[in-house]
C-alpha cells in the first residue's frame, strides 16, 4: 500500500464535500473525485434523486465528467464511500489503478474484489464521511435501502 499524501487528503475532502453538497440538495451523500497525482481531472456526486437517473452514483457521475480517456493510467479515484458493485465492476472496467475511500463502514465489501483485479485500495476511515452517511442512512433508510437495491 503506498503512503497516504497531502494530496490523498484534499481530494477525499473534496469528495466529502461533493458528498455534503449531494445531500443538500435532497440527494444521497455520495461524491467522488479523479485525479491524475496533484491534478484534479473530475468532480461528481450522486445524483440519482435530484435527476431521476437509477446509476447516475457518485463514481459514475463523476467518471462522465472526466469524459473520454483513453487511459487512466496513473489516476486515482477518490469516493466518500465505498463503491457499489456497478461502480466497483466501471473501475475494474476502466483500469483505474488506485482507489481512495473515504467510508467503509458504512457500507462495503467490494474491497476484496477490487484489489483482486489488481486496483490498490485504501481505506482512509474519514470521519465527516462516516458521520455524514451514519446520519443519512438513519434518516432515510428508505431512500438508502432503495440505492444499494434492498
Amino acid at each position: 500500500m503506498s503512503d497516504i499524501t497531502e494530496w490523498d487528503r484534499r481530494f477525499a475532502e473534496l469528495a466529502f464535500l461533493k458528498a455534503k453538497r449531494s445531500a443538500d440538495a435532497g440527494g444521497l451523500p455520495i461524491g467522488a473525485v479523479l485525479a491524475e497525482g496533484e491534478r484534479l481531472i473530475a468532480s461528481g456526486h450522486n445524483s440519482r434523486v435530484q435527476t431521476g437517473d437509477p446509476i447516475a452514483h457518485g463514481e459514475m457521475d463523476c467518471l462522465r465528467r472526466a469524459g473520454r480517456r483513453k487511459t487512466y493510467r496513473g489516476m486515482t479515484l477518490y469516493t466518500s464511500l465505498s463503491p457499489c458493485m456497478m461502480c466497483a465492476g466501471t473501475i475494474v472496467q476502466f483500469k483505474i489503478p488506485r482507489l481512495v475511500i473515504n467510508d467503509t463502514a458504512n457500507f462495503g465489501g467490494n474491497e476484496d474484489f477490487l484489489r483482486a483485479r489488481g486496483v490498490e485500495v485504501i481505506d482512509l476511515a474519514h470521519g465527516e464521511s462516516i458521520s455524514l452517511m451514519a446520519r443519512f442512512i438513519r434518516e432515510n433508510p428508505e431512500l438508502w435501502s432503495e440505492d444499494i437495491m434492498e
